[in-house]
């Protein structure tokens, strides 16, 4: 736990290498198959250069090999896991069962969130069997997250900033009931994203076409430290499908949220080195669906927005007055740009945008002026100047060492030592007659040597261990410099931290002795797995063909009657004309159960009679 890392998504090659340059101590990005994302694959080339340069700073790459998997793409993997662990790779993050049966390299093992690793029980049993971690359930609040450090010692992974998925993560088949998409297969097509209209009994309509599963995004900047006390030790940001810059500006904004953290803790981050941004982050400035902490303090949080599923990114405020062709935002109000994009919700609930044309002083001139009336908020969804900045940044990341210059017999010596205890010297055979200025020799002496651009290395102290001072020619300081520095290059990538890792074949008890469709038990490494591990039933994936019709696909702690204050538990809550459904654009209508016992809602696929019997 002395050693705390902050984890970025990379979509590719260029994005984590900026993750890297931006604070990122570890990357995870998918493969070119077999990932949760199918959309965000990578050639095992790019995966391997990234390895090489994460590496430098002894960061590390994870690799998502976590969908679901049939029999016949067995072999595949394997012969894919085979190749990353070639390639450099530093662990695995995994959904299917089925790996753990498989001989694979010893790379380390994560559960991925697909898992639902949501308790204590289940991410003990994950321990037993040689997952080294677990990437814990979205929805866990910080209490649940406690206990589960508490009663565990596995590394323990959490989500901190990004999209969320409004079903419990794994255990949602909504994508795959309608259009046999799996997001256990990395294809979901997001119908969360979709508009519904909620009826109540006899088809009387509660709500009229609205986003009424879109969640707020997660930001949990401000509980970081409660989150280190519970025995977080992997900070997690969510987007494998985000740009670059949207990577560099929440990695930035999160280094230097634990960097403060940490330094007053006597805590290192996980990887090398320290950053230097040349950018003030700021998540609001980027993608951003509007924020909120999820379920980490329980409910009472404002987590959805029923209005749109899209970015609304910086609150601008509210237009104060308008004419023809302009309008003027408070005085206080940051200040927009002309190429801005601008949003708002119009009359009729809908987002809108338009650009901004012209800017003079408080008054913008949009491209449109539709929608746009005095009181309307405005949101900036597109902030020209400052993407303009991050894409051009020079942000660098510098792993600082110390240099001692001093006399060898026959010459000069340089060691070298940097901030991991590393050590390493180089040794010149030259004269060394007394400089006849010695200031100017401590300045060229400094200058050269200090010299260390166009590596991973800068020079945080230098000690000039010569009396008298020597005349030196740059030639020779240069020489000295690219000499232990190539020497300190060297051990750094001998002693570089390799965790090994793998399953652990035994037969200790899994949780529960039944599995429904919900276990994702797909092929029959999986079912030979659980079978070892004393479960008695199971029943094949909903990915193996099975018809959901009238079967529960989505469980949620989103609770449309609390959104609706029309929660049981609730004195003075109003009533709803039950039962009540959810209908999309295509007329399929959801049944829904609200499972106030562990205050949850359930989303059933199509009502059948004797619906009150089906799961």
């Amino acid at each position: 736990m002395n050693r705390i890392e902050l984890l970025s998504p990379a979509k590719d090659l260029e994005t984590g290498m900026a993750a890297i340059n931006c604070g990122a101590d570890a990357i995870y990005l998918g493969a070119a198959r077999f990932g949760a994302r199918e959309a965000a694959g990578n050639p095992l080339g790019d995966i391997e250069q990234l390895a090489n340069y994460a590496h430098k700073y002894w960061a590390k790459v994870y690799v998502t090999v976590n969908t679901l998997l049939h029999d016949e793409e067995l072999s595949a993997v394997q012969t894919l896991i085979g190749q990353l662990y070639t390639a450099g790779v530093d662990a695995l993050i995994i959904q299917d069962t089925g790996l753990l049966e498989l001989d694979l390299p010893p790379l380390p093992l994560f559960a991925s969130t697909q898992m639902h690793n949501h308790t204590p029980e289940r991410v003990a049993f994950l321990e037993k069997v040689g997952f080294q971690r677990a990437i814990l359930a979205r929805e866990l609040t910080l209490e649940q997250i406690r206990e589960i450090g508490a009663r565990t010692q596995i590394e323990l992974e959490t989500f901190i900033h990004g999209a969320l998925c409004v079903g419990y993560s794994g255990q949602c088949y909504l994508s795959y009931a309608i259009g046999g998409r799996s997001g256990n297969r990395g294809q979901c097509a997001q119908p969360c994203r979709r508009p519904y209209t909620l009826l109540g009994r006899d088809g009387q309509a509660i709500v009229n076409s609205r986003y009424l599963l879109s969640l707020h995004d997660l930001n949990l900047s401000a509980s970081l430290a409660e989150l280190l006390d519970a025995g977080i030790s992997s900070f997690k940001i969510e987007g494998r499908l985000k740009d670059k810059a949207y990577v560099m500006n929440v990695v930035g904004h999160y280094r230097k949220q634990l960097d403060a953290l940490l330094a007053a803790r006597a805590l290192r981050g996980a990887a090398s080195g320290t950053v230097h941004l040349d950018f003030e982050p700021n998540p609001e400035r980027t993608f951003n669906r509007g924020f909120s902490t999820f379920f980490m303090y329980g409910r009472g949080e404002e987590i959805a927005n029923p209005d749109t599923p899209k970015s609304l990114g910086e609150p601008l405020g509210k237009i104060m007055a308008t004419n023809l062709r302009s309008f003027a935002l408070d005085y206080d109000a940051p200040k927009v740009n002309t190429g801005d994009g601008l949003c708002f919700l119009d009359a009729n609930q809908e987002l809108t945008g338009t650009t901004v044309f012209k800017v003079e002083n408080r008054t913008v001139f949009p491209a449109n002026m539709a929608g746009l009336a005095v009181g309307t908020p405005i949101f900036r969804n597109h902030d020209r100047l400052f993407i303009d900045a991050l894409n051009q940044s020079h942000s660098e990341r510098k792993v600082q060492l110390r240099f001692q210059l001093r006399a060898n017999p026959g010459g000069l010596l340089l060691a070298a030592e940097d901030e991991d205890g590393n050590q390493a010297e180089f040794a010149l055979e030259t004269e060394m007659p007394a400089a006849q200025q010695p200031e100017k020799a401590r300045e060229t002496l400094e200058r050269q040597l200090r010299k260390l651009g166009g590596t991973e290395f800068e020079c945080s102290a230098l000690d000039l261990a010569l009396d008298p001072l020597p005349f030196v020619p740059v030639s020779q300081l240069n020489a000295l410099r690219r000499g232990a520095v190539e020497q300190l290059t060297a051990v750094r990538a001998q002693n570089r931290p390799r965790p090994q890792g793998g399953a652990v074949v035994n037969d200790v008890p899994f949780p529960e002795k039944t599995l429904s469709f919900r276990g994702n038990v797909l092929n029959h490494k999986a079912e030979q797995f659980y079978h070892r591990h004393g479960v008695t039933q199971i029943e094949p994936a909903a990915e193996s063909g099975l018809d959901l019709t009238g079967r529960r696909v989505m469980t949620t702690k989103l609770c449309l009657r609390y959104q609706l204050n029309a929660c049981l538990r609730e004195p003075d809550a109003q009533k709803l004309s039950e039962p009540l459904h959810l209908v999309d654009e295509q007329g399929v209508e959801y049944p829904l159960r609200f499972n106030c016992a562990e205050c949850v809602m359930e989303v059933y696929y199509r009502a059948l009679p004797g619906f009150e019997q089906a799961d």
